[in-house]
């Protein structure tokens, strides 16, 4: 087995098999803003198949989301008590808000992919691989200068998360029915 193997064995069960490492970075975590730039990805296995590279032009953000139902906003004006209810955003999941929120303080890059790092009983934490539209490094890549092309593409749902979400990953399941 190669180093990445063990490492993605080690990200299965991170409680059990990271232990302590995990438990003082997430102390750590808790004290830093919601957003933050980091260098190195956590977990380097899980960021290089999902795209990254140790090159110019990749930015990593590690970010922090509120675990708990994510309430619709309070509407305004006057309503009658029955249709003043605040239900729940189901469309979105944790990982898809997170990507919105580091393309929101990161304006100029997109979203290339993101992936799960550690939770509590208060927040989970993403990492965000975000690229820079203007960079030389990702104009000369004829994939990410693809990609760099498409403005919003977190916003419109075009991320993997957005996809699970919108039900697009699972090919097989439905689609064998409608040939068949």
């Amino acid at each position: 087995m190669g180093l990445y193997k063990y490492i993605r064995e080690l990200w299965k069960k991170p409680k059990q098999n990271l232990g302590e490492v995990q438990r003082k970075r997430l102390i750590l975590w808790r004290k830093q803003p919601a957003t933050v730039r980091i260098k190195k990805p956590t977990r380097v296995d899980k960021a290089r198949s999902l795209g990254y590279k140790a090159k110019q032009g990749f930015i990593l953000v590690r970010q922090r989301v509120r675990r708990g139902g994510r309430m619709r906003p309070k509407p305004s004006g006057g309503r009658r008590p029955k249709r003043y209810t605040r239900r729940k955003v189901v469309k979105k999941n944790y990982q898809w808000i997170a990507e919105e929120r580091a393309v929101k303080k990161y304006s100029n890059c997109e979203v290339l992919n993101s992936y799960y790092v550690g939770e509590d009983g208060k927040y989970y934490w993403y990492e965000v691989i975000l690229i820079d539209r203007d960079h030389p490094n990702i104009k000369k890549d004829p994939v990410l200068r693809r990609i760099a092309k498409q403005r919003g593409r977190v916003h419109r749902g075009l991320t993997s998360a957005g996809k699970k979400t919108r039900g697009l990953r699972n090919k097989g399941k439905g689609a064998e029915k409608v040939r068949g």
